[in-house]
C-alpha cells in the first residue's frame, strides 16, 4: 500500500482532484448577486471587485517563486509541492471565509478596498494549487508535457461546472452558503491530498498509455457534465434527481485513482532506465531545458545548439541551465508569448465576462443565456485538453508546438467575427470557437514556456506571462466593450438592444486576435529550428 501511495500515478490522481475544486473564481456569477445586494454595491463597484478576482486568479508569480524555492535541493525542512498547497489552502480559506462573514453580517461591512483584498486573496489561492499540480506533473511526465498540462488545465476548466453541481445539490437558492463551501471544500481537498503530490524521476514504457487513461476520464466527465447542464436547463430537476446525478459525478471523478492503481500494477515491469536492453553508459534526458550527449554522437548536440542560435538568437538555453524569470524577461520570445496572450487570453476572457449581456442584447432567452454560460466551461475544457493532447502527438511527428498557438489564434479571430455578426444563433457557434481557442492557450502557453525556458522556473515564468489575461480582460472589457456599450445604450435603464451594442467591440477584438496570430507566427519562426533539432531529437532518443 505504501509503495502505491508513493508513485507519480497516485500523485497525478491527487492533483486532478485538487484541480477539480480549485476553480472557484469561475463561479463568481453564482454569488455575485448576493455580494452586491448585501454590501449595497452598484454595478461599477461589483465590476471592480471582479477585476481583483481576475488579477488574483492569474497573477501567480509568488506561487512560481515559492515552488522553485521549495523544490530546490537547498531546502530540506520545507521541501516539495505540499508547501505550495498549504500556502494556497490558507489563502483560500481566509479569503472566502471573510467574504462569507461580510455577506451574512458576521463582521461589519468592510470598505470596498478591503473587500477587493478579500477577493484577491481568495482567488490568488488558485494560482498556488495550479502551479503545484501543473509543474510537478510536467516534471513527472517530461516526455509528454503537453498531455499532462492539458489534463491538469482541463480539469481546472471543468472545476467551475463541478462546483456549480455542488451548489445545485447542497445549497441551491443559498449563494451565501455557497461562499462558505468555497472556503471549506478546496481547502480540505488540498490539505488531505497534498502529501501524495510529489516529484518522481521515473519513466516507464506505459506512460503514454496511462496518461491516455486520464485523458479518457476527463472526456467522460466533460460529456457527463454537458449532459447534466443541458438536461437541467431543459427540465428542472427535483432535489432527489440532483443528488443522484451528483453521486454519479463523484463516481466518475474517482476513476483517476483506478487508473493510478492499474498504472502502479503495470509499472512493476522494468522501467526505461533499468531495462537490460538499454546501454546505461549515457544518462537519459530528464527534463526540458537540458542538453545531453547522444551515444555515439558526442558533438552532435553542441552542433545542434550552435545551429539553433540562428533562429533563437541569444534566447537559446545554455548547456544544463534553466532560465530564471529575470533571464527569460530579457529574451524576445518571452515578450512575444506575453503579447500573444494579451490578444488571445484577454479577448477570450472578455467574451465570457460579457456573454450573458451579449445574449440579452440579441434577444436570447434567460434559459439560452444560462446554457451559454454553463457550457462555456465545457468548451474551455476541450480547448485546454485538446490543444495539449494533440500538440504532444504532432510534436513527436515534427510539428513545433507554437504552430498550434498560431492556428488557434487564427480561429479565435473568426470566432470574434461570428459574435460580431449578430446573425440568429451566432452566440452558439461563436462561443464554441472562442471557448475552445481561449482554453487552448492555457495548455499551450505553460508547455511552450517549459520547453523554451526550462522546467526549474517554469511556474514563475508561465504565471508571469499569465498576467496578460487580466490585463487584456481589463482593456477589452472595461475600455472597449463597456465604453462602447454605454455609448450605444439608449433606454432609461442604460441597456442596449440590437447588434450595434457589441458589433464594433468584437470587430476590434477580432483585429487584436489577428495581431496575436501574427505575433505567434513570429514566435513559431524563431523557435521552429529549436523544436525540430532539440525537443524532437530529445523525444526520439528518450
Amino acid at each position: 500500500m505504501e509503495s502505491f501511495l508513493n508513485t507519480k500515478w497516485i500523485a497525478t490522481a491527487a492533483s486532478i482532484w485538487i484541480q477539480c475544486t480549485s476553480g472557484a473564481s469561475y463561479t463568481f456569477g453564482i454569488y455575485s448577486p448576493v455580494l452586491k445586494s448585501s454590501q449595497s454595491y452598484d454595478q461599477s463597484t461589483l465590476d471592480t471587485i471582479s477585476v481583483f478576482k481576475d488579477i488574483g486568479a492569474n497573477a501567480g508569480i509568488l506561487s512560481g517563486l515559492l515552488y522553485a524555492t521549495v523544490t530546490s535541493r537547498r531546502t530540506r525542512l520545507l521541501n516539495g509541492p505540499w508547501v505550495v498547497h498549504v500556502a494556497g489552502a490558507v489563502q483560500c480559506f481566509v479569503g472566502y471565509f471573510l467574504i462569507w462573514a461580510s455577506v451574512v453580517g458576521l463582521i461589519r461591512q468592510p470598505p470596498v478596498p478591503l473587500m477587493c483584498l478579500f477577493m484577491l486573496v481568495a482567488a490568488h489561492a488558485q494560482t498556488f494549487f495550479n502551479t503545484a499540480n501543473v509543474v510537478s506533473g510536467v516534471e513527472n511526465f517530461h516526455r509528454f508535457g503537453g498531455t499532462i498540462v492539458g489534463i491538469m488545465k482541463g480539469f481546472l476548466g471543468l472545476s467551475g461546472a463541478i462546483l456549480i453541481q455542488v451548489y445545485d445539490t447542497l445549497c441551491e437558492g443559498d449563494p451565501a452558503g455557497y461562499i462558505l463551501i468555497l472556503a471549506i471544500t478546496p481547502t480540505l481537498t488540498s490539505l488531505l491530498l497534498m502529501p501524495l503530490v510529489k516529484i518522481y524521476g521515473t519513466t516507464t514504457v506505459d506512460d503514454k498509455k496511462h496518461l491516455n487513461g486520464f485523458s479518457s476520464s476527463a472526456l467522460v466527465v466533460a460529456a457527463y457534465l454537458m449532459f447534466i447542464i443541458i438536461l437541467d436547463n431543459v427540465f428542472t430537476l427535483p432535489s432527489w434527481a440532483r443528488i443522484i446525478t451528483f453521486m454519479f459525478l463523484l463516481l466518475l471523478l474517482a476513476s483517476p485513482f483506478g487508473i493510478a492503481a492499474k498504472a502502479h500494477k503495470d509499472s512493476k515491469r522494468p522501467t526505461i532506465e533499468t531495462s537490460p536492453l538499454m546501454d546505461d553508459s549515457e544518462p537519459m534526458p530528464t527534463k526540458y531545458g537540458e542538453y545531453h550527449e547522444i551515444p555515439g554522437e558526442p558533438d552532435r548536440v553542441k552542433e545542434v545548439a550552435s545551429s539553433s542560435n540562428e533562429s533563437l538568437s541569444n534566447d537559446h538555453l545554455e548547456d544544463g541551465i534553466d532560465m530564471n524569470l529575470s533571464r527569460a524577461m530579457l529574451t524576445v520570445n518571452f515578450w512575444l508569448l506575453f503579447v500573444a496572450m494579451i490578444c488571445g487570453m484577454g479577448s477570450g476572457l472578455a467574451t465570457i465576462n460579457n456573454i450573458s449581456q451579449i445574449g440579452q442584447s440579441l434577444g436570447y432567452s434567460t434559459i439560452e443565456r444560462s446554457s451559454l454560460v454553463a457550457l462555456w466551461s465545457i468548451w474551455n475544457f476541450l480547448g485546454r485538453f485538446g490543444a495539449g493532447f494533440l500538440s504532444d502527438i504532432m510534436l513527436h511527428k515534427g510539428w513545433a508546438r507554437p504552430l498550434f498557438m498560431v492556428i488557434t489564434l487564427a480561429t479565435l479571430t473568426f470566432g470574434h467575427l461570428i459574435v460580431a455578426s449578430g446573425f440568429p444563433g451566432n452566440l452558439y457557434i461563436g462561443s464554441v470557437m472562442v471557448g475552445i481557442c481561449y482554453g487552448s492557450q492555457w495548455s499551450l502557453m505553460p508547455t511552450i514556456t517549459s520547453e523554451i525556458f526550462g522546467v526549474r522556473h517554469m511556474g514563475t515564468i508561465f504565471n508571469t506571462i499569465a498576467i496578460a489575461s487580466p490585463i487584456g480582460s481589463y482593456i477589452f472589457s472595461v475600455r472597449i466593450i463597456g465604453y462602447i456599450y454605454d455609448k450605444m445604450a439608449t433606454s432609461e435603464d442604460n441597456s442596449c438592444y440590437g447588434t450595434q451594442c457589441f458589433m464594433l467591440s468584437f470587430f476590434i477584438m477580432a483585429a487584436v486576435a489577428f495581431l496575436g496570430f501574427l505575433i505567434a507566427f513570429a514566435l513559431f519562426l524563431r523557435t521552429r529550428r529549436f523544436y525540430r533539432q532539440i525537443v524532437l531529437l530529445r523525444s526520439r532518443h528518450s
